[in-house]
């Protein structure tokens, strides 16, 4: 199945549904490596449901035993009552105690086994980068694995743990009315009626009433908070875009005009907050009708059997303390209504994240084409066969190349702007799956890829320089001589000092470091996106004389319109443009007499 049909099928799926993509995935908790631990903390979460509810059973009776020894003023009965109710306190205090710690761990595991397995899936295999080009909105992968994550499984715990807890609740509250409270005659024109166990009838009914009546005021909750977070994890990007561009922008003088963007983002949170808050104060309105009418509710029903002696006071405390218990437990979901729907919000947000990462493994957005087939070559050069490199909505940039570069062959990609020099370098780096035919590599050829501007991470210097650098018996003197050779030797003396790199070195010194880690990897073969864009042209020249010299066996792909960079390619690739797509064009460079002098011929 290709992505259009999923993304089809997708659109077709009512969205008060797509949370059941997260359950799927979610669930295999339970099942992977993981089930260990999670059965056992599942176990122990249900063995605190059993004690806290045995607790509760056991103030429950303690209420009817204090209220009859109140009422025939035994003392003695009295004071035990009072031994007895220190008892429950420590053991239900104890029981409390032992269940929210068996919650907060199963949350936390819970969490930490999604969040590995998302965050994992989405930084393999180039996704997050793929996701950025492929996402037709801004996905804000980010928000949903750091917050949306923790707001889907926190919550769900919390609902599980609640449901068990109402169920068993309920069902042994029920009993206590339904035994200790008996029947009631009724007599209505003459006719007499008799309900028995009515309290766990009426208790059962009254909540069928809230909870009908909550539902159906309450239901627009989940796309109301849907469309908050959202608008939540597009203002947060926006946020994240300006702080990432925040020299351009500053440079520029483009504050009021990120201003202003930033406000209008701002003033779609304010709406979607305000559509929530008014259905919180429709729903708010009901649960606080219950909370005023639900103590009162069980005494007026046992009044009539107290008053004919029916009843002592110990068994309508009683009584009224069990309605009460269950009308809690099967309120369960009114009083959860609105957090029920914040989750299903962010297990749909979750879940989107899901379906655009098995997007990514199921095929091209392009129609009526495949992806691109990366394979391997058994002669150790890299093969062109057919290609076709396209957009991501299908329009093709480059049509028809088929080419041979041989091994240790430099060669130089160029055309005019937008024929698609930085698409072909992607696609040959295996970051652009779009278009058809065929790429092979050599087998397990180590690939260096130097883009205009180098990430640096965080870290000290010497792990900045030896980021991405798989090697790991590279030694300070050959991390010193490769900052020698690139014009970093006065940076040496950093190299163990924790600073923030990426904001220290300037655009020229990004480029120095990618061509030190070069050297530090010793690739296969580089491909360079205008990788010394930001050098002046003798720096630019003592660079790429490495390519020639310290890494003359690698296979170098670069693309560049800088003069001088001719000179270190043993040919050129051409791209022209064409209505149907840029047609490539090869062939051979003369060296510059110069450029001989400097290397030998």
């Amino acid at each position: 199945m290709d992505a259009v049909a999923r993304n089809a099928r997708d659109e077709e799926t009512p969205s008060r549904l797509r949370w059941l993509r997260f359950i799927r995935v979610a669930l295999l908790f339970w099942t992977g490596e993981s089930r260990t631990r999670a059965v056992a903390l599942t176990i122990a979460v249900f063995v605190s449901i059993a004690l806290q509810l045995s607790g509760q059973l056991g103030s429950n009776a303690w209420s009817r035993y204090f209220f009859d020894a109140l009422e025939k003023r035994r003392g003695g009965d009295i004071e035990f009552a009072i031994y007895l109710l220190i008892g429950l306190v420590i053991f239900s205090a104890t029981t409390t105690s032992a269940a929210l710690v068996a919650k907060m761990l199963l949350q936390t595991r819970w969490r930490e086994w999604l969040t590995h397995k998302l965050a994992g899936w989405w930084l393999e295999d180039q996704r997050y980068y793929r996701l950025e080009i492929e996402s037709e909105e801004r996905t804000a992968p980010e928000f949903r694995l750091a917050r949306d994550a923790q707001l889907a499984i926190d919550p769900l715990v919390e609902f599980a743990i609640g449901l068990v807890s109402a169920c068993v609740t309920a069902s042994a509250f029920v009993g206590i009315l339904w035994s200790v409270g008996g029947g009631l005659a009724v007599t209505f024109s003459g006719q007499s009626l008799y309900i028995p166990g009515y309290l766990a009838f009426a208790s059962v009914g009254y909540t069928a009433i809230l909870g009908t009546a909550t539902l159906f005021l309450g239901a627009p909750m989940v796309r109301f908070v849907a469309e908050k977070n959202e608008m939540e994890g597009q203002f947060l990007a926006e946020l994240t875009r300006v702080k990432e561009n925040a020299e351009s922008i500053a440079l520029i003088r483009g504050d009021a005009d990120e201003f202003r963007a930033v406000m209008v983002i701002y003033a779609n949170v304010v709406q979607a907050w305000i559509r929530q808050i008014t259905r919180n104060g429709i729903v708010a309105s009901v649960q606080s009708a219950n909370g005023a009418l639900a103590p009162l509710l069980p005494l007026v029903l046992v009044a009539p059997k107290y008053l004919s002696g029916e009843l002592s006071l110990g068994a309508v405390m009683q009584l009224a303390s069990a309605f009460i218990s269950v009308q809690i437990a099967l309120s369960w979901f009114i009083d959860n209504f609105v957090r029920v729907a914040e989750w299903m919000a962010s297990a749909q947000r979750v879940a989107e994240l899901i379906a655009s990462l098995e997007a990514l493994d199921v095929g091209a957005t392009m129609t009526d084409q495949e992806f691109i087939e990366f394979g391997h070559s058994s002669d150790g050069r890299i093969h062109l066969r057919n290609l076709a490199v396209a957009h991501r909505d299908g329009q093709v940039v480059i049509l028809d190349a088929n080419l041979v570069i041989e091994a240790g062959e430099k060669l130089l990609v160029g055309g005019a702007s937008g024929t698609g020099k930085s698409t072909l370098v992607r696609a040959l780096a295996g970051l652009w799956p779009w278009g058809s035919g065929s790429i092979l590599l050599p087998r397990d050829a180590r690939i260096a890829f130097a883009p205009q501007q180098p990430y640096i991470p965080r870290g000290n210097l010497r792990q900045v320089l030896l980021y991405s650098v798989a090697d790991a018996d590279v030694t300070d003197d050959m991390i010193r001589g490769a900052m020698l050779r690139c014009g970093l030797d006065y940076l040496t003396k950093y190299l163990d000092d924790e600073s923030r790199w990426d904001q220290k070195l300037s655009g020229g010194e990004r480029q120095r470091i990618a061509f030190a880690r070069m050297l530090l990897q010793r690739p296969d073969i580089i491909i360079m996106d205008e990788a010394t864009s930001a050098l002046d042209e003798g720096s630019q020249t003592s660079l790429l004389r490495l390519l020639n010299e310290d890494l003359s066996y690698a296979t170098v792909i670069s693309v560049g319109h800088r003069p001088g960079m001719e000179d270190f390619h043993d040919s050129k690739l051409v791209l022209e443009r064409r209505a149907a797509g840029a047609r490539v064009k090869r062939h051979r460079l003369e060296k510059s007499l110069w450029h001989l002098i400097e290397t030998g011929p």
